[in-house]
């Protein structure tokens, strides 16, 4: 097992020095720092457990630090020092998410103490992901696996509106997991034996979108050779899940608005009226409040998708989701390919958590998948990891907060991840990724051309 690491952050040498000699010979891995931001930049490149910092500071004081170690990687624990100790600092110090804190002169014997109350809780909580995964997967919604406050909330809303009919608009970036929370407010519906019908808008021609929400009737249009229900009449008494609503276009908003409010519709090239009880559940990434502004939305339509909003937050919002995220998907992968992955080492899940994940869940699933595949042995290392992650995550090209690669490279890296996620998410059809981009199939294609992204 790889040694416990600690870095010290504090502006007095002596101190420094002390602290480490007396932790190194204890066979801990130490680092050292003058102050903050040497410190940051030493928790970027290294796997840190345990950050202790002084809380006066020329530059950036004990908080400051706190504050950047949490934002970098929630997981690192923080104890701060200091020579100034008095009840309203610790009270201050624990509930900005410092693990403990330290009054001057340090105690050795009360700091090993602590590291080892933070190495047993670090164990316990490793030990506890397994078995929460387990007790959640009696209930519908406790199955959507999280341990972040931020998801938290999201859960409770979708609970509450489950029991009602009302319409409900989940919103989020591609990859936040809408459709997971909206088959979980279906299941516990009281429509839960009914269809659960999924349309995903993006995917679809728009000469296509009208007729796989309501269907056609025979010779309705040239190779329509045969009569065809809709996605409406699928979803009869059920739940219709509307993936990507932004994307229908204004000649079939109208149609959608009627059909919502009234539950009445006809088929293409069909009179007859039809009555259907469906609930909706729409979900989009798009700024529906813009679209509206630009006449590219209608505001009736949006008000009544919008009874009720859950907007899921993107992952890198909810990093503290990710080890038990990454828990599930190696137990899953491991099982469906037959390998005896067990485990992710520490340094590859502090570079999993220090990535910013644009694709989000789906990102990190796919991440981990393929290392389940590459892995030799029982635990995941960061040679398993894409490439862009083995080093350092942070300096990846999305990163734009890292300016090394210049402004040329990164626009260019960020358009083309752009493009391949909306190719990605409509199934290679490029008219429908025009439109999840918001521009002509035309610009794609020159865009396409451009890039090198052709093939």
């Amino acid at each position: 097992m790889n040694p416990f690491s600690i870095l010290i952050i504090d502006d007095e040498p002596a101190q420094l020095q002390s602290l480490k000699s007396f932790l190194s010979r204890r066979g801990y891995e130490v680092f050292t720092a003058t102050d903050g931001p040497e410190g940051l930049h030493l928790a970027e490149q290294h796997t840190i457990d345990l950050v202790l910092t002084d809380y006066r500071m020329p530059e950036w004081n004990g908080f400051m630090v706190l504050r950047k170690i949490k934002d970098l990687n929630p997981d690192i624990d923080v104890v701060v020092m200091t020579a100034y100790g008095s009840i309203e600092d610790a009270v201050d110090i624990m509930k900005a998410g410092a693990y403990d804190y330290l009054t001057k002169p340090i105690d050795l014997d009360e700091l090993e103490n602590l590291i080892k109350r933070v190495r047993e809780k670090r164990f316990l909580i490793a030990e506890n992901r397994l078995l929460k995964e387990q007790l959640r997967e009696r209930f519908k919604f406790e199955a959507i696996l999280s341990q972040s406050g931020e998801m938290e909330q999201v859960l409770n809303t979708a609970a509450r509106v489950a029991p009602s009919k009302a319409t409900v608009l989940i919103r989020g970036e591609s990859g936040t997991g809408k459709e997971l929370i909206a088959r979980a407010i279906h299941f516990a519906s009281p429509r839960k034996d009914k269809p659960f019908v999924v349309v995903n808008v993006a995917a679809l021609s728009e000469n296509l979108i009208e007729s796989e929400l309501f269907g056609h009737e025979k010779g309705a249009f040239t190779g329509a050779t045969q009569q065809r229900r809709g996605r409406f009449e699928e979803a009869d008494g059920g739940t219709l899940f509307i993936d990507e609503v932004g994307d229908i276009p204004l000649s079939v908003q109208v149609k959608l608005l009627r059909a919502i409010q009234f539950g009445q519709f006809e088929r293409i090239g069909g009179n007859e009226t039809r009555q259907v009880d469906v609930r909706i559940i729409a979900a989009t990434h798009r700024d529906l409040e813009t679209m509206m502004q630009a006449g590219e939305f209608r505001d009736d339509l949006y008000y009544r998708l919008n009874v009720v909003s859950i907007w899921i937050p993107p992952l890198r919002q909810r990093k503290t989701d990710i080890p038990v995220l990454v828990d599930h998907f190696i137990q899953k992968y491991a099982q469906e390919n037959q390998k005896t992955v067990k485990g992710i080492s520490r340094e590859a899940l502090d570079h999993l958590m220090k990535y910013n994940f644009p694709g989000n869940v789906r990102e990190l699933e796919n991440m981990i998948e393929r290392a389940v595949v590459l892995c030799r042995g029982e635990t995941i290392t960061t040679d398993d990891l894409p490439a862009p992650l083995q080093s350092f995550p942070e300096k990846a090209l999305l990163d734009p907060h890292d300016l090394e690669a210049g402004y040329e490279a990164k626009m260019r890296a960020f358009e083309t991840e752009m493009i391949r996620t909306a190719l990605q998410e409509t199934g290679g059809n490029q008219s429908a990724a025009a439109r999840l981009l918001g521009i002509t199939e035309r610009h794609l294609r020159s865009r396409l051309e451009k890039l090198g992204m052709r093939k």
